[in-house]
């Protein structure tokens, strides 16, 4: 019974020898888009291991006001002001930690409620209609900064509450207040030490929550605030050295107090006159100290950071702006970085056979190198093809042996 099986040997191998190209041609397809993707990865995996703006993909920034009652109008204008000039940059609210008293603009002193001003001429109103406060009053505590810095809040907490930042991230933390030789006092209830702060940005280094930070304080005393820095890739700045005060800039006499710092006040003029795709450095910044306008010796402290103050863009901070690098080829992929697009995070795809890789400075949003759908359709076809012809030809002559053997039966 089994010779009629030999007799129809040679029609089962005729059939492998059909189906095998099919087979392999499809496996050869598959090996190949693999092949594609591993280097589409290892691309990847370069432009994240690089050095400078090119390792950053998103910004954010903490922005802290520790003083409250009337008397501290300046500080919340200090806040409000910087608030101002990193959303005018592209700094999303959604990256954006402010922590306030908020007790200024509803203030029953406030001669014109709703609103705070930076100048006695009242032409910006830094409170306005588009403002998020996320700490709000006795909320602004240093037990909360901390926990924000190092991702230590409560579970319960909103997305609005937390400083989402990873290892790509560029931080701006600045801090206004009163304080003195190594200490920033929070609301006349509490203080926190130049160790403290040292200590969480350690936390977050070892933690993986930031590439860089831009440390800025308006205090008096405040150099002595980043002198126990020892993390790595900080660029640190303040208002004042040790034994010496900083000093408001301005006094609105409707409002009876003083409405912005001179330090802070300075900072913002420069910054006022930079926009998104500015080339200004964060060196261009520090030349524009002016100690006389500032009535202090403003301090900075470069010594930890890994790139030169002077390669360093201001809007790797203060900004959104995001790098993109375009590398056209001649199979299915179009690989997508970033260079200097705005709104990155809104890219999408433009064709079936295009790949397109988006990390933004507001967030990152990474979409995956894929096979075409096209490309993965035609492969599926040419194996099931292959195979569907080999299961054709091979029940064939399985089914004429069957026949042969009950004809030869019969016969006997």
């Amino acid at each position: 019974m089994l010779l009629p099986c030999f007799r129809h040997l040679h029609l089962l191998l005729f059939s492998l020898l059909l189906a095998t190209p099919l087979v392999f041609s499809a496996h050869e397809a598959h090996t190949d888009e693999d092949a594609k993707y591993a280097q589409a990865q290892e691309q990847a995996r370069k432009f994240f291991s690089a050095t400078g703006s090119a390792s950053h993909t998103n910004n954010w920034a903490v922005l802290v006001c520790a003083s409250r009652y009337w008397f501290n109008y300046r500080h919340m204008a200090n806040t409000l002001g910087m608030y101002r000039t990193v959303k005018r940059l592209g700094v999303p609210d959604s990256n954006i930690i402010l922590m306030l008293a908020d007790d200024m603009a509803c203030n029953t002193r406030n001669k014109a409620p709703g609103s705070v001003y930076a100048n006695s001429k009242h032409l910006l109103d830094l409170y306005g209609d588009n403002i998020e406060v996320d700490y709000r009053g006795y909320e602004v505590t240093v037990e909360n900064v901390i926990r924000v810095l190092t991702g230590r809040v409560p579970d319960h907490y909103p997305r609005s509450k937390r400083l989402l930042s990873d290892e790509r991230s560029n931080i701006f933390f600045y801090l206004t207040g009163h304080g003195g030789n190594e200490f920033l006092k929070f609301q006349d209830n509490e203080e926190i030490s130049a160790f403290d702060v040292a200590d969480a940005f350690e936390t977050m280094w070892q933690k993986k929550r930031y590439n860089e930070i831009f440390f800025m304080i308006d205090t008096c005393q405040a150099n002595t605030m980043y002198s126990k820095f020892y993390s790595p890739n900080i660029i640190a700045t303040g208002s004042s050295r040790l034994g010496e005060s900083s000093y408001s800039f301005e006094t609105d006499y409707d409002l009876g107090t003083a409405v912005i710092d001179s330090y802070t006040h300075g900072v913002l003029q420069y910054l006022e006159g930079i926009n998104k795709t500015s080339t200004a450095t964060i060196q261009d910044l520090f030349n524009a100290y002016d100690p006389v306008k500032m009535k202090s010796h403003p301090g900075i402290d470069t010594h930890l950071s890994k790139r030169p103050v002077n390669e360093t863009l201001l809007t790797d901070f203060f900004g959104a702006v995001a790098r993109v690098e375009v590398d056209q080829s001649s199979n299915d992929y179009t690989s997508l970085y970033l260079d200097e697009v705005e709104n990155a995070a809104s890219l999408t795809p433009q064709t079936n056979e295009s790949v397109v890789r988006v990390l933004s400075r507001g967030g990152s949003h990474e979409h995956t190198p894929a096979i075409s759908q096209d490309a993965s359709w035609a492969r599926a076809m040419r194996t099931w093809g292959g195979m569907s012809v080999l299961l054709v030809l091979l029940g064939g002559v399985l089914v004429s042996s069957k026949r042969r053997a009950t004809v030869t039966t019969l016969d006997t």
